[in-house]
């Protein structure tokens, strides 16, 4: 057997067995209620789909592109920064467009970190996030996370048991699976830890959008001194719905972003024109949509929470994604999420996905993502009361 180095250091994908018995369920004509992957089945803007298609239709735009982004884009991602967060961004230096996070980030690791360096990452995490390190030749160290920990408490820790020092700490709130939310302290607080041991910080802001109750997550870049010391990537997908478009952008520390751009120009010629085009509609136009998405999955946060709730679930609502992070009921959780997780698709007609594949702090909880209508959630509620 030919061997693949890079793909041996990468762990069994945990997700598998339950994606094979969903399969086989449906397959035998049942039917399943898919809250597992988190892919969003609303669709995009009509405005943004608009532009999309009048773009399409001038042959101009079906030439090569520009790896770092057109101009016009890296413009309106500079507006959208300073509108928001009250941001200043070089779209010259400090921006750059990616072809989804996913791409940006691992393109990065991979660049700003050597065999053996040490990376940390969340655990459990959106799997990304600890693979692009994998990837790359890295050792990861897990800094346990979620309701029951104080992440910055349990990362200070993990700095003075560490040796050789980390190189790289890639965070992201709101945080997906344990939906965690944080303030600007927070992030200050980063900002000064990453300065005092010389760590290059990457914050993964894709749910900056998906927020409730009231509740306004601050950009990393807000913090004092953050470009200093990281960059923030933020994806069309969710707040705009266009996660099949692969959007994404890196903005902040002009060094990093140029170590981006450099590994960029040697592995891509960027993104369809017409759909960065769109995307600039997407930033600078009405931002009605952007709220009437959130409100959707809010709407679908409360029917989940509520109704298993009066079954005997209790589960506290979040405060941001599209997810809900669910501790296993106590009779069940000595099964482990992967077992738990197969015994709601048969028993429940429900798939969820389980906590170990976000890392292994998280194999007592199961992650459900609000992809589903109302209707459909209700639905799913009923079939996990046979099992409450």
């Amino acid at each position: 057997m030919r061997q693949f180095a890079r793909l041996d250091r990468l762990p069994p994908y945990v997700f598998a067995t339950v994606n094979e018995l969903k399969m086989q369920c449906r397959r035998a004509g049942e039917d399943i209620i898919d809250l597992g992957m988190g892919n969003p089945d609303l669709g995009t803007p009509g405005h943004i789909v608009d532009k999309l298609t009048e773009a399409a239709q001038k042959s101009p735009n079906h030439r090569y592109s520009a790896s770092m982004g057109i101009t016009k884009l890296r413009m309106a991602i500079a507006d959208w920064y300073k509108r928001r967060y009250d941001v200043d961004i070089d779209p010259n230096t400090e921006a750059i467009v990616t072809i989804g996070v996913k791409e940006g980030m691992s393109h990065l690791v991979l660049v700003a970190i050597r065999p053996g360096d040490v990376v940390f990452t969340p655990n459990p995490t959106y799997p990304i996030h600890p693979f692009s390190a994998i990837i790359a030749g890295g050792d990861v160290r897990g800094i346990p996370t979620g309701p029951d920990e104080d992440f910055f408490e349990n990362l200070m820790h993990a700095t003075k048991q560490t040796w050789p020092r980390p190189k790289l700490l890639i965070i992201s709130y709101p945080h997906n699976p344990t939906t965690a939310v944080v303030d600007l302290e927070f992030f200050q607080k980063i900002v000064d830890y990453a300065k005092e041991h010389d760590i290059l910080v990457i914050h993964d802001f894709a749910y900056a959008d998906l927020v409730f109750d009231g509740y306004k997550a601050p950009s990393f870049l807000q913090a004092k001194g953050a470009k200093d010391v990281g960059v923030e990537f933020f994806s069309l997908s969710k707040s705009y719905n266009m996660a099949g478009w692969r959007v994404g952008f890196c903005v902040g520390n002009k060094e990093t972003v140029f170590a981006l751009r450099r590994i960029k120009s040697y592995l891509d010629y960027g993104i369809f024109q017409p759909i960065q085009i769109a995307s600039i509609i997407a930033l600078n136009g009405p931002q009605d949509c952007v709220a009437e998405i959130c409100e959707t999955y809010k709407s679908r946060r409360d029917a989940l929470v509520n109704g298993l709730h009066r079954v005997g679930w209790e589960i506290k609502p979040p405060k941001g994604t599209m997810f809900v992070w669910a501790k296993i009921p106590d009779k069940y959780v000595k099964m482990g999420s992967v077992e738990f997780s197969k015994f709601l698709i048969r028993e429940s007609q429900v798939a969820v996905s389980p906590g170990l594949g976000f890392g292994e702090y998280g194999d007592e909880y199961v992650r459900f993502a609000l992809i589903e209508n109302n209707m459909r959630i209700n639905q799913a509620v009923r079939g996990i009361k046979k099992v409450m």
